[in-house]
């Protein structure tokens, strides 16, 4: 088990969205993050308090968490002086990046020296199945995004707890580094060998009472060149009786991918719908989740109520505004 709490580390982080593992961490388990670590230059923050290792330390932290995800999700070069203080001050280590803390020799040999754990959350656990598209009781509800990094973990999290305060059986199922983070177990669905990704969402949701709703955590885009693989594992493997539709509305382009528009939620609706009703028939598209935390409170409403009124489903921002409506679609199927 990874000790807690934790000091967040935001390294070098060239924008807010790169410290979404943080991010996450702080916005849904804060009682986990004393405070946050970040480097010269860092243009990120999670709004905790910068400590250094002693102060952290002095006030409980026991785990350094690399809270920063980096595109090809390295460790940098520049993030190494920290780490291996760390180390040396007796805090173990925790990261979601795929450049495995277990890969790099000076990390492993502190580790060993000082008796430190080093904690890869995104190494598989399990030799999972080749999904066989065989039919689970239980119903599982699917978010999907025109974007990555748009708000398909929030609208997960959000959506699970509104559920539960309704008295549903509800349960949020991480497939990444941040979710697995937030609540301790999970599919890391990105370093899944590709010919088991789907295979291991059904190990992930597995026959369950018929009212008992798993909340599946999105990832990647179907319309993302780089990460749409992910995103058609957990089409196919979760077998959705519901998607739930994410978008981010002030983008000019998609995440690291100047060359391509962000698509229309239409186009996400369609496309989603169509590739999940090839494992379950009957699925659904039963509302839209928009992140509006660029957007004024009034700007934001009257964009929710446009997007209502195009797809003609309910539209809500769910971290901001609350998932009850979300919750209540479902509760309808």
């Amino acid at each position: 088990m990874i000790q807690t709490p934790y000091l967040l580390f935001l390294g070098d982080a060239p924008d807010q969205l790169a410290a979404k593992v943080a991010q996450g961490i702080k916005d849904w388990r804060p009682e986990n993050a004393v405070g946050q670590f970040r480097l010269p230059g860092c243009k990120a923050t999670v709004g905790l308090t910068d400590m250094t290792l002693a102060e952290a330390q002095a006030a409980g932290a026991k785990t350094l968490v690399i809270g920063v995800a980096n595109r090809g999700g390295v460790i940098s070069q520049a993030w190494k002086e920290v780490l291996l203080e760390a180390l040396a001050m007796g805090y173990d280590l925790a990261s979601g990046l795929h450049n495995l803390l277990s890969e790099e020799e000076d990390l492993v040999a502190a580790a060993a020296e000082h008796g430190r754990d080093l904690h890869d959350v995104r190494i598989p656990s399990v030799d999972y199945p080749i999904a066989s598209g065989v039919k689970r009781t239980g119903k599982r509800v699917l978010a999907v995004g025109t974007d990555c990094s748009v708000g398909k973990m929030y609208t997960a999290l959000a959506l699970d707890a509104a559920m539960q305060a309704r008295g549903m059986k509800s349960t949020f199922r991480a497939t990444g580094q941040t979710g697995i983070l937030i609540i301790g177990h999970g599919v890391p669905l990105d370093a899944v060998v590709a010919d088991f990704m789907a295979g291991s969402i059904e190990y992930l949701t597995p026959d369950n009472d018929p009212d008992h709703w798993d909340v599946i955590e999105g990832q990647g885009s179907l319309h993302h060149i780089s990460y749409s693989g992910v995103t058609l594992a957990l089409v196919h493997g979760g077998q959705p009786d519901a998607l739930i539709i994410c978008h981010e509305p002030t983008r000019s382009h998609m995440r690291g991918l100047p060359d391509y528009k962000v698509p229309s939620m239409q186009a996400i609706r369609d496309v989603a719908l169509s590739l999940a009703r090839v494992g379950n028939p009957d699925c659904v598209v039963v509302g839209a989740a928009v992140n509006t935390q660029h957007m004024g409170k009034e700007e934001a409403l009257a964009y929710l109520e446009r997007v209502e009124k195009e797809m003609g489903l309910p539209a809500v921002d769910p971290f901001r505004f609350g998932a009850e409506r979300l919750a209540e679609a479902l509760e309808a199927i």
